[in-house]
């Protein structure tokens, strides 16, 4: 069909087209930068000792306060563990994240997150907090940032350490009792929650990873292969946080590099650029507008594309369900266009889908590659998904499953399943909270 040649070729000339993407090569070169991270060389895989291990018993009846910062919304509550081992759930809050609705300086920063936490303060004494952006963390499980991600804007708070922060914010409000405060971020408590709740079901190892607002991955680690860790004895296995986000070394085209040169922090995480929620509507806009300069749409499509200045994934995602509904950015275009311009639009947009269920697909198959784990189907490794993006994306979680049976399964004989956990890095964030020293 030519209107499909128009848009393969288009996809071609700017390196956006998925079945021109390497899968094995584009693995090869993901384990040499994790390697490279994790011997402490120049690398854009940081991959992030946590100094948690593995769980190997869950604490019960032991109230724990915990928090979740993500890119858009900061959740707290009380987390129990029964006498069944099962979490228990309570004094739930969802407030905005900070930083994401107006420029803070650190002080600010810290006061706002301790007063989304101070009804919570008097349930217990240890906090598991979960803070998804690249820190650097210690052996005494406190972390210090190193970049802001997911457009949150803080000035100030780049070197600082989290935990310590906002320890003197609550001190700041009056409050004097000491919290030890365990921080870690979503991937890690993917993990761990997936560790305890798949109790009927017998896995090889276990993956932490997240799809949503970001995207990043997590696995555990022989302490032997970290070779830039000299300071921690205290297990043979630690969780690593990869900070998938940030690989540099996936093709890019002359779209990628335009759009990431329009975002706050151009040159990092271009990967996640490519794949997350954040991003991905207006990675999509991006290749809607040049598609457009190009003359692959109608005129009157275009004249009306030309003045829509922001698209964001859900509206991507509503697209597709949806062609065209009532509230999408893009029905204004559509109404004005031909019909041949929805089908356009949907396969541009299916189309860096597919391309980013691959670079997600290549992340997570490079991470079995490095655990040498799942050789028996009898027992896979775990991967605990989480994220908005990865579950309501029209197509992705099933494009990402194909690329992994097809090269994993199929061609490497390493086998594996998805695990769904309700309430996950709530109840990982709990378990980290209760066993970290």
């Amino acid at each position: 069909m030519k209107e499909r040649t128009v848009i393969k070729e288009f996809l071609h000339k700017y390196r956006l087209d998925a079945t021109e993407i390497d899968f094995e090569e584009n693995c090869r070169a993901f384990l040499e930068e994790m390697t490279r991270g994790l011997e402490g060389k120049e690398s854009t895989l940081k991959v992030i000792p946590t100094y948690i291990e593995p769980i190997q018993d869950v604490p019960v009846n032991e109230p724990v306060i915990v928090v979740d910062a993500g890119g858009t919304n900061l959740r707290v509550a009380t987390v129990c563990f029964n006498q069944e081992k099962q979490p228990q759930i309570s004094n739930f809050a969802k407030y905005p994240m900070p930083g994401s609705y107006k420029m803070m300086m650190k002080d600010e920063f810290f006061r706002a997150l301790a007063d989304c936490l101070e009804p919570l303060l008097d349930a217990g004494p240890r906090i598991g907090f979960c803070f998804s952006y690249p820190t650097e963390m210690a052996p005494n499980l406190d972390g210090r940032l190193i970049s802001l991600t997911k457009e949150i804007k803080v000035e100030g708070v780049v070197g600082e350490l989290i935990g310590e922060n906002l320890l003197k914010a609550f001190r700041s409000k009056g409050y004097r009792t000491e919290k030890k405060i365990v921080l870690l971020n979503d991937t890690t408590a993917a993990l761990l929650a997936g560790t305890v709740v798949s109790t009927d079901r017998t896995y090889d190892d276990y993956i932490g990873f997240i799809l949503g607002t970001g995207m990043n991955t997590c696995y555990i680690e022989s302490r032997e292969r970290i070779k830039k860790v000299s300071t921690w004895e205290n297990g043979q296995r630690m969780i690593i946080n990869v900070e998938s986000g940030n690989y540099g070394k996936a093709p890019r085209g002359a779209l990628d590099l335009e759009f990431d040169s329009h975002q706050n922090n151009p040159g990092q995480y271009v990967f996640e650029k490519m794949i997350s929620g954040a991003y991905l509507g207006k990675l999509v806009l991006t290749v809607l507008k040049k598609a457009a300069a190009e003359g692959i749409f109608s005129a009157s499509f275009a004249k009306v594309l030309a003045g829509i200045n922001r698209l964001e994934t859900k509206d991507v995602n509503d697209f597709m369900h949806y062609p065209p509904s009532l509230l999408n950015p893009l029905t204004p275009c559509i109404k004005e266009g031909r019909d041949k311009d929805s089908r356009l639009t949907y396969w541009l947009m299916d189309a860096i889908i597919e391309r980013g269920a691959v670079f997600a697909a290549v992340n997570l198959a490079s991470l079995m590659l490095k655990t040498g784990k799942g050789i028996s189907p009898c027992r896979p490794v775990g991967i605990t998904a989480e994220g908005t993006t990865f579950y309501t994306m029209k197509g992705l979680k099933n494009k990402i499953a194909y690329y992994l049976k097809k090269y994993l399964v199929e061609e490497k004989g390493i086998n594996y399943e998805f695990i769904s956990v309700d309430h996950a890095v709530l109840i990982g964030s709990a378990l980290a909270g209760l066993t970290g020293n």
